[in-house]
């Protein structure tokens, strides 16, 4: 899948994934929230968030780049990087 997608479709899916699967109130997902402190994710939880957006964008978030994502923007910037 070679499709472009913008960071608001990029954003909607984060938001869907983190709502769907780890069941966290669309209202604490915001730009700055960070992922472990403000949304309770740990690290497992962040592997399958990455596994959700492989399977989304059919592209692969580097392991150093993994490592320094720690907010929504931050996943948003990363994911649109690579598509």
């Amino acid at each position: 899948m070679d499709k472009k997608y913008s960071k608001e479709e990029i954003y909607q899916k984060i938001c869907e994934i983190l709502t769907e699967e780890f069941e966290i109130e669309q209202t604490k997902i915001k730009d700055d929230a960070n992922l472990f402190t403000d949304l309770d994710l740990d690290s497992i939880d962040a592997v399958d968030m990455a596994v959700r957006l492989q399977q989304f964008t059919d592209k692969r978030i580097s392991p150093e780049e993994f490592k320094q994502i720690k907010t929504v923007k931050d996943v948003v910037e990363a994911v649109y990087k690579l598509v």
